[in-house]
């Protein structure tokens, strides 16, 4: 399923630079002729202009009058020797009117835009007359047109994706939620079966030590059903003590530590520490923490939990002494699948920050990790 939306975003990726490649060559092509053709038009005005002046017999007067009367789009000033404007043509009337240096701007403008064309004065050679003119609509339209696609495109590409993400996260968390309630629906049946043959036990004489030890573990057995039904379903949030969640979860995992591995809890001298969780959830984060925690020690070393309030937040750090993360991986450990150990489905840490994100409104990452030194996972939680 990620290979295919791989290629999807790849064949996009393609389209979109092909698209927009293409439309700026022939924009920018397209962009040269229109200059060329104004530069034309602007020259043969200026022809017609000084040709109207200097014609005295008035043959060529309705040819030049055609000539300049169809030029309504190129902005053109005129200017002397000197520099000084002398007329223009094709300009903002209500900016002149407004703004008295509007013409000298415009001129230092199309200055910049296009070489003017000059003219001298035949019958006076100290007569020089420059000509500038600025972009059309036109020109300034298809200059821009490739910065509009880019956005469309950008826009369509972004769209796309995100809902093909989107798409693909929802039918993942789909079959997430689908294979944990069929767990729990298949821990039902031998689980009720269990419970029978412990009260049948209980009323044979001799049985009490194994009933118990047995109790315990039906027990177990019916937290994570309990665990693996509420995945897929909107759990109910209670305030509850999260120093005392965490400590019991820690007792239960040192009982099956091996004895080389010591367990601190660290909590400033506050017993209790209210945050909104959801028990059964909660506790199958950290024990997943802790599990972590040793299996990167292998048999020996010590796991730290530090539980503090700060603001708002409650802060939940699980350090170990063990072999560490490498940095490339560290955005790696959350994703379905990802293990460095030889046995395991490197599903823990994903269910831990789907239960702590989606369920409990936190966050839940990697707060630093050193190789050969150790690494600190962070909760946060709202309180």
């Amino acid at each position: 399923m990620i290979r295919p939306l791989l290629n999807w975003r790849t064949g996009l990726a393609i389209i979109a630079i092909a698209i927009v490649s293409g439309t700026i060559f022939y924009s920018q092509f397209l962009a040269r002729r229109i200059a060329q053709e104004e530069r034309q038009k602007v020259a043969q005005w200026v022809e017609a202009g000084k040709l109207l002046l200097n014609d005295t017999t008035g043959m060529s007067d309705k040819l030049v009058s055609i000539i300049i009367s169809e030029n309504r789009t190129i902005p053109i000033i005129e200017t002397d020797e000197h520099n000084n404007i002398t007329q223009y043509i094709n300009l903002d009337s209500a900016s002149i009117a407004q703004d008295t240096n509007y013409v000298k701007e415009k001129l230092k403008e199309f200055a910049k835009q296009n070489d003017p064309i000059g003219w001298a004065d035949p019958r006076d050679s100290t007569r020089i007359n420059n000509y500038y003119y600025g972009h059309t609509t036109l020109l300034n339209q298809v200059a821009y047109y490739p910065l509009v696609q880019l956005l469309i495109v950008s826009l369509f590409i972004i769209i796309t994706l995100t809902a093909l993400t989107t798409s693909f996260k929802s039918s993942q968390n789909q079959v997430w939620a689908g294979m944990a309630k069929e767990t729990a629906h298949q821990l039902g049946t031998p689980l009720t079966s269990l419970q029978g043959w412990v009260e049948m036990m209980r009323d044979m004489p001799g049985n009490e030590k194994l009933v118990a030890e047995m109790e315990k573990d039906v027990g177990r057995l019916k937290l994570v059903s309990d665990r693996f039904g509420k995945i897929g379903s909107t759990p109910h949030l209670e305030q509850h003590n999260v120093v005392a969640q965490v400590g019991t979860m820690i007792e239960y995992i040192r009982k099956r530590a091996p004895g080389k591995v010591s367990f601190t809890l660290d909590t400033a001298g506050m017993d209790n520490i209210p945050a909104h969780i959801s028990p059964p959830l909660f506790d199958w984060v950290i024990e997943n923490l802790l599990k972590n925690a040793l299996d990167a020690m292998e048999g020996k070393g010590s796991i730290a939990v530090q539980v503090k309030q700060q603001g708002e937040e409650v802060l939940i750090d699980v350090t170990d002494s063990g072999k560490g993360i490498a940095r490339q991986n560290i955005h790696k450990v959350f994703k379905p699948g990802f293990t460095t150990k030889k046995r395991g489905w490197g599903l823990g840490l994903s269910l831990s920050r789907r239960i702590i994100v989606q369920y409990h409104k936190g966050q839940l990452f990697v707060k630093q990790s050193e190789l050969n030194k150790g690494t600190t996972f962070r909760i946060v939680l709202k309180k």
